[in-house]
């Protein structure tokens, strides 16, 4: 759901230039005084705003505005912040002041447009490649050829005069049927092609070529919808007949009152780009299939899809021995069809505004021009405790299936270009209806229309009567009102509004607001069930998506009552203007400023995304955006007394108002008559005022509201700043933290004294087993232990050691060292002749050289050292065991 973040600013307020892009002139708003009391104005839907980028034109009476909103915005942004709030209040001292009081309102980003028309503008239709603008009033047709933004930034108080054209100057006029719908087809070679559908169900298309003025006299086609529903063979004139319509009675008249016609998007799959579907006023839903100019320029993956489909109808038709002779007959039409349409060679055309070249076809001829009327459409699933004879319908939007790339693109190399958005959604077409009492019916075609003929006239005369082909039918998903009884008003006319954020969500213009409507919720999970492999419980899942929660709808706008009838909203999302809505009354605009839409998409496609964003703190508000209240327009309207009075003194009664007042019946019918026109702007100016006094009291109840707001925020101010208390002095915030700092630490070292002692009160309270590191460890003491003092086993007869204990080598090193000792000595004694029975001279071989003792005595003491270190090393190892 959007969320409004914002109304009217004040660029689009009061004085501002932009304001003036709504408000109604001096000469208009005499003439509707002069309505008001004449002949009542035919009711019909009110699509006054058009847009191309960031400029919008806006129809206000017989006059069209144009502006750049971007513009408008950045200059008087610029102006406020430089001349301030008193520079606006004194404007006779400013200079600025020719920008909001000249007359001619010559303001850099608005402009005004003379246009031919002789009534009211009801419609503006932009055209796909934004060069045309269709501007329609009741019954007439006129085409604008749009110039280029760079010819109207100019400051010049003379109306701009464009070239407009009158289309169809003998067709389109005011003895003839009121004009409906007017529809750029989504296929027409750069947005040349106008389909017009006027309320007795004639089709006409237009094809329009500024080189050529003819193309604006006369269409190209011109079906009769009457004619063509009674129609048996391809061979009959359903063309519109060229003599004045006939104004008596008949049934096909009364059941096909076109209130509205659609076409799909043009980047939508299947038939969905070639079909004009057509809403009539009793209820009923027709659809015209394939309906083509002379000349079209198809998507390039629409002509590839639909010879997939039509050859795989042909291969099953011809496969399956119980197909009807009407589906063959379909199969075979098809098949002609594209085949005419292969045989021709493409002429390439250059695309407008740096796009890629177009490929135009010719139309197909066979199997024929003029396709078989489809309908009226059978609602199943429909609410029982609705009543189809009293549903009014007022307007219609399709949304078409999503184009199949994938079975298209199967075994291909290449990959197609597409959009993001193309290839997603439903795979079925979503029909959506709404009638006067603001019901909005949500239609799915299962079945899917598909392109027909009628057949083909037979030779033979006596051929059997055949069946007529089975009834087409819509399943209806959702029915849900967005009007409450009391709003429901029998001259409205609710309109559907694109949304540019996503195919799936619209907006729905009536005369108490404006509701915003999202079918996403239940789409792609449908989507989801249609191309499950798994069959299991799909039934299940199906009926608790449609007993669930179905499509988000919200009033996002709610009109005052009296007030007089909005325009179509028209959804605007531009970097430089963010993301709105506009729509407008007779004197002044209506916007609805939303947060970023892409936010909110990152938000509902990613699940992760939204745990990411859901933790981050949220700002409060202080404040909810609320609508602009514009003072009534009773307040400001003429009155009709001068007038009543004028024709007065002109009329036949002029005698009566030069002479005394006497009481005759003359005098009687020229007080009721005065007693009428002042009773009918008292009882306007009445509820105007009580409107205004309500207006009052709310916002005495929004100031009371906004004050304890305010408190609130002082005193949550006050806490952290440490002003909240009067009698102590006040305590900053970095003291309060540094004491809870403080606080928390006392605690925690509180809470590890007592852990500790608790761990140790264990500790001696348990006796538990000895872990595997702990049972390795004491074998390896023992093993050492016995290794140096030895251990019973080696004592026992019998056992013999694998190697030397250390202690034992230690023994067998000492009695060595002894044994060396004596010998030296005794060596030593022989060598001085200390013994009497020693030889005078020693024998040469028992003499030893003194190199030869001293280097032997090194290597005995170096033995001994190691030993002693090997010990030494030994005893203190096992005292460090014995300690620890």
């Amino acid at each position: 759901m959007p969320k409004i973040k914002s109304f009217a600013p004040g660029w689009l307020n009061e004085p501002s230039p932009g304001h003036k892009l709504f408000e109604q002139s001096a000469d208009d708003s005499s003439a509707s005084t002069a309505i008001k009391y004449g002949k009542k104005a035919k009711p019909g839907p009110r699509r006054t705003i058009a847009r191309r980028g960031t400029e919008i034109f806006v129809a206000v009476g017989k006059t069209l505005r144009w502006g750049d909103l971007a513009y408008l915005k950045e200059s008087w942004e610029t102006k406020h912040s430089q001349s301030g709030s008193g520079a606006r209040i004194k404007r006779e001292n400013s200079d600025d002041s020719s920008d909001y009081d000249i007359v001619g309102h010559a303001t850099d980003g608005y402009r005004t447009i003379k246009t031919p028309v002789a009534d009211d503008i009801r419609q503006l239709v932009m055209s796909p490649n934004q060069d045309f603008l269709a501007v329609l009033t009741s019954h007439t047709v006129h085409i604008c050829m749009l110039p280029d933004s760079s010819h109207l930034y100019a400051r010049d108080a003379a109306p701009f005069k464009p070239k407009f054209w009158t289309l169809g100057p003998t067709t389109h006029v005011t003895s003839r049927s009121a004009v409906v719908s007017a529809l750029w087809h989504p296929l027409g070679v750069n947005g040349t092609a106008l389909v017009t559908v006027t309320e007795d169900a004639v089709v006409r298309v237009w094809e329009l070529s500024t080189a050529d003025r003819w193309t604006f006299d006369s269409a190209t086609l011109a079906i009769d919808l009457k004619r063509l529903a009674d129609g048996t063979s391809l061979d009959q004139d359903f063309s519109a007949s060229v003599s004045a319509t006939n104004k008596g009675f008949s049934p096909d008249a009364f059941d096909m009152e076109v209130a509205a016609a659609c076409f799909p998007a043009r980047n939508s799959g299947g038939w969905s780009p070639m079909t004009l579907w057509v809403a009539m006023a009793g209820g009923d839903v027709y659809a015209l299939c394939p309906l083509l100019p002379q000349r079209w320029a198809p998507p390039p993956t629409l002509i590839p899809s639909l010879s997939v489909s039509i050859v795989a109808r042909v291969a099953a038709t011809e496969d399956d021995p119980e197909a009807s002779p009407e589906a063959r007959l379909l199969a075979q039409q098809q098949l002609d069809w594209m085949s005419d349409l292969d045989n021709q060679e493409p002429k390439i055309v250059e695309g407008s505004y740096g796009e890629a070249d177009l490929e135009v076809y010719a139309r197909p001829t066979r199997p024929g021009v003029i396709p078989r009327l489809q309908g009226p459409f059978e609602f199943d699933l429909n609410p029982e405790d609705e009543q189809d004879d009293e549903v009014e319908l007022k307007d219609i939007y399709v949304i078409g299936e999503k184009a199949r790339l994938t079975d298209l693109m199967m075994g291909e190399e290449e990959e197609l270009e597409m959009d993001d958005d193309e290839g997603t959604g439903l795979s079925l077409t979503v029909i959506c209806l709404l009638s006067t009492s603001g019901q909005v019916k949500i239609c799915l075609d299962v079945e899917g229309v598909e392109a027909q003929w009628l057949p083909p006239k037979t030779k033979h005369r006596s051929k059997p009567f055949t069946a007529p082909p089975s009834t087409p039918a819509l399943l209806t998903f959702q029915t849900f009102d967005t009007l409450k009884p009391v709003e429901v008003m029998p001259e409205g006319w609710p309109m559907f509004s694109e949304d540019p954020t996503s195919r799936y969500s619209f907006y729905i213009t009536h005369p108490a607001g404006i509701t915003y409507v999202s079918l996403a919720p239940w789409v792609f999970r449908l989507e989801n069930e249609l191309e499950g492999d798994s069959e299991a419980g799909a039934e299940f899942r199906i009926d608790l998506l449609v007993k669930g929660h179905g499509s988000e709808r919200e009033r996002i706008y709610t009109q005052a009552r009296g007030q007089s009838s909005l325009a179509a909203a028209t959804a605007i999302r531009d970097a430089d203007l963010g993301h709105f809505v506009l729509s407008a009354t007779h004197n002044d605009p209506v916007a609805l400023f939303f947060d970023t839409p892409e936010q909110d998409i990152v938000l509902r496609e990613s699940p992760t995304a939204t745990l990411e964003h859901a933790d981050l703190p949220q700002p409060e508000v202080a404040w909810e955006p609320r609508p602009l209240f514009h003072i009534p327009e009773a307040l400001d309207r003429r009155s009709a007394m001068p007038t009543w009075i004028d024709h007065l003194k002109t009329g036949r009664r002029r005698p009566l108002m030069h002479q005394e007042l006497r009481l005759s019946m003359a005098t009687l019918e020229v007080f009721t008559e005065g007693h009428k026109v002042i009773a009918s702007e008292v009882d306007s100016i009445n509820d105007a005022v009580a409107q205004l006094f309500r207006k009052c009291q709310t916002l005495q109840e929004e100031l009371r509201k906004q004050i304890a707001k305010a408190n609130e925020a002082k005193k949550k101010v006050d806490v952290i700043t440490g002003e909240d208390s009067a009698d102590e002095s006040p305590v900053s915030q970095d003291e309060l933290v540094r004491d809870r700092l403080r606080q928390v630490r006392e605690r925690q070292e509180e809470l590890t004294s007592r852990m500790e002692k608790l761990k140790r009160q264990l500790s001696r309270a348990t006796s538990r087993e000895l872990s595997d590191k702990e049972k390795a460890w004491s074998e390896e003491v023992r093993a050492l232990k016995s290794s140096i003092l030895g251990s019973e086993a080696d004592q026992k007869p019998g056992s013999t050691p694998k190697a030397k204990q250390p202690w034992k080598r230690f023994e067998e090193i000492k009695s060595l060292r002894d044994a060396l000792f004596a010998q030296a000595e005794e060596l030593q004694r022989s060598r001085d002749g200390t013994g009497n029975d020693a030889p005078a001279s020693p024998t040469p071989g028992l003499r030893i050289p003194a190199e030869v003792r001293r280097q032997k005595m090194a290597q005995v003491i170096g033995l001994l050292d190691r030993e002693s270190a090997l010990v030494d090393a030994v005893k203190a190892r096992i005292e460090r065991l014995s300690v620890g």
